[in-house]
């Protein structure tokens, strides 16, 4: 196992390219499942999730090849209908091959999903919606195993948005015997991206807002070309906040702007500047002192939770007070207590954070709990005087590609060493 260190205290400047969407290349790496066919995808980022999510595709049947940031898959052979334990408890996104095998074969037993250690996250949504849909699930020995009745397709309302849910139903709808109408819908980019993609496959979606129109087709077109996957606007964001720490200034390329826009309202608060040098790329500029603002978390197109952790580790050296109100997963800060071990001032209420900046920070030993907050343990570190050590790495890695080394570039003095 390896550790992160860290010599703070340093600023950053220079440019950071930003790698495709984890959030996007899951769900369309499992959508090649959904159709035998061969498929190419560009610019996948290079991490443990996509690894887990390609070795779960290999287990069911299909034979990949990774180059570089582009993936061939060819699933003509899949057959096998099973999610194993050992797979999806390690990544939650694993779950949506469930729509695609029921899509595809009528039937899926999919192991109850893992991931990240950032509060619940039920998957009734999925089951409900399924059984709306003409799939019948039932639940035994930590599986969930759902088989299709005569009839699929329909309607069927979320009660609560939820990314992985949408994207499962409509996974689940393309082949259906009916068509089907989702309302209520997650309308983040990856979910449009995973539309294009299914899409460009000859499937026929309507997106309008928060309702998907799903008219199912009897089979899927071969690919006439690679299908290039989003940015990863998490990935971008998380530098916008880098960049507002005080004295850093990078220059995000391969972004997509559109994609950024509360994330950047939230950057802008606090002082910083953040101007568009292209189609692809913004600059951000640290202000001489951050600023305290309040921000609340909720779903897309609004403050994404994802970047929660990371704007708190701008904030606790802000001029002042700021809260910060987690509305999608309450108990989402864990990464808290870790930020306190380098003197950062925040107390919590319910599903509140508040955050008294202080003048400095103090390199301290941290422990990475899950993905984005130990990305916020990263800026934290970095901003901090002396030597930090971020241990249980692995949480980085699922989602961040190369960022060690990505930092270096911009003059970080951070290098990995084993446990």
């Amino acid at each position: 196992m390896e550790k992160i260190v860290i010599e703070g205290g340093v600023a950053l400047k220079g440019s950071v390219e930003i790698s495709g969407s984890k959030n996007s290349s899951l769900p369309i790496l499992a959508a090649t499942a959904l159709f035998g066919g061969e498929y190419k995808i560009n610019n996948v980022p290079r991490i443990s999730d996509v690894e887990t999510m390609l070795k779960l595709l290999e287990t069911l049947g299909a034979e990949v090849f990774f180059e570089k940031n582009s993936i061939s898959i060819d699933t003509k052979k899949i057959s096998k209908h099973e999610a194993p334990y050992d797979l999806v408890k390690t990544m939650r996104a694993s779950v949506l091959v469930w729509g695609s095998l029921l899509g595809r074969l009528g039937r899926a037993r999919v192991s109850f999903p893992g991931g990240c250690a950032i509060g619940d996250r039920p998957i009734d949504q999925h089951i409900k919606g399924f059984d709306a849909l003409g799939y019948k699930t039932n639940i035994g020995g930590g599986y969930l195993e759902s088989v299709s009745t005569k009839r699929t397709g329909g309607n069927y309302k979320f009660t609560v948005k939820t990314v992985t849910g949408t994207e499962n139903l409509i996974l689940s709808s393309v082949l259906a015997k009916n068509k089907t109408t989702l309302y209520n819908c997650a309308v983040e980019p990856e979910v449009e991206d995973l539309i294009n993609f299914l899409s460009s496959l000859g499937a026929t979606i309507n997106q309008k807002g928060g309702t998907i129109e799903i008219s199912p087709v009897t089979s899927l077109d071969p690919q006439s070309e690679p299908y290039s996957v989003i940015p990863d606007r998490i990935e971008a964001g998380t530098f916008l906040a880098l960049g507002s720490v005080v004295g850093n200034e990078i220059e995000i390329s391969n972004c997509e702007p559109r994609h950024l826009d509360e994330a950047r309202k939230a950057i802008e608060s606090v002082g910083s500047k953040v101007e568009k040098q292209g189609l692809s790329v913004l600059k951000v500029s640290s202000p001489p002192t951050v600023s305290p603002t309040n921000i609340e978390t909720n779903p897309h197109p609004l403050f994404p939770t994802d970047l929660q952790a990371q704007l708190m580790s701008v904030l606790v050296l802000a001029n002042g007070v700021s809260k910060i109100t987690e509305n999608i997963f309450p108990n989402r800060f864990i990464h808290v207590a870790e930020l306190r071990k380098l003197g950062a001032e925040i107390s919590l209420k319910g599903n509140v954070a508040t955050v008294c900046g202080v003048k400095g920070l103090i390199g301290a030993t941290m422990q990475a709990s899950d993905l984005r907050a130990s990305a916020s343990l990263l800026i934290g570190a970095l901003s901090a005087k002396g030597k930090s050590e971020v241990r249980r790495i692995y949480h980085l890695d699922r989602g961040y590609e190369s960022i060690d080394n990505k930092l270096q570039g911009l003059g970080a003095r951070i290098w990995r060493e084993k446990e």
